[in-house]
């Protein structure tokens, strides 16, 4: 039996306004368990992954600004996945698709310059570019400097450290990449806000656009058939 996977969603929050303004699409599989995130992202089928974005963006009818898609480099530089992409902007128009870049490991290995013509075709198609988990392994400042004028979004994800908020080193590396936020003109999203320490800290260094458990988890959006599909649906 091929494996069932589908796409959750999860609210992304602007404190100021008190609103949702976008949505994450997070994929995962159906197992014995129940959902769960694949072990590997890069053994999802691309024509499989790539034949549900559009599917799921087909029917997401949600009023929001922005709605981002995790991409890693393999999926990037695959045709039919970026054919995909390009499609489900046209489908979700006039909401914004964010291409959200993740550092995962592939088998093969892409300069960052190799990215950089794929990345503005997805600019010239209306789409924003979103660097994830910048701080924590090869997203050092070093390593995406030059991705960075071309991101209108940044993602630092709490998750990725052992510490909470309240760790000054922490503090200071939040501080810094807010920093680089403001000097390229990007949004800034914090996630990984699970509780209200969390959230109560995130007010204090005055980080408005925040995702995280505290706010909302990944809920399914269930596609046409899925009753039919998934027993117990």
């Amino acid at each position: 039996m091929r494996p069932i996977y589908r796409y959750f969603v999860q609210p992304q929050i602007d404190v100021r306004t008190k609103t949702i303004f976008g949505y994450e699409l997070l994929i995962k599989q159906l197992t014995p368990e129940g959902w769960r995130l694949p072990k590997s992202f890069i053994d999802i089928d691309l024509q499989v992954n790539a034949a549900l974005l559009v599917k799921t963006t087909k029917i997401l009818g949600m009023k929001v600004q922005y709605c981002s898609v995790n991409v890693n480099r393999e999926q990037l530089m695959d045709t039919q996945m970026a054919r995909a992409i390009i499609k489900s902007q046209m489908q979700l128009y006039p909401t914004k698709l964010v291409v959200e870049l993740t550092e995962e490991k592939g088998p093969r290995e892409y300069p960052d310059a190799k990215l950089v013509p794929y990345l503005r075709k997805f600019m010239e198609h209306g789409m924003q570019i979103s660097l994830d988990d910048v701080g924590t392994g090869d997203n050092d400042y070093e390593n995406i400097k030059d991705l960075l004028p071309l991101a209108s979004e940044i993602k630092f994800a709490l998750q990725n450290f052992r510490s909470n908020i309240e760790n000054p080193h922490l503090r200071e590396k939040l501080r810094a990449w807010k920093g680089i936020s403001q000097e390229f003109g990007q949004r800034l999203i914090l996630e990984g806000i699970e509780n209200s320490d969390d959230d109560q800290m995130s007010n204090r260094l005055g980080i408005d656009l925040r995702q995280g458990y505290y706010y909302g988890k990944p809920e399914l959006l269930p596609l046409i058939g899925d009753s039919k599909v998934i027993k117990g649906f």
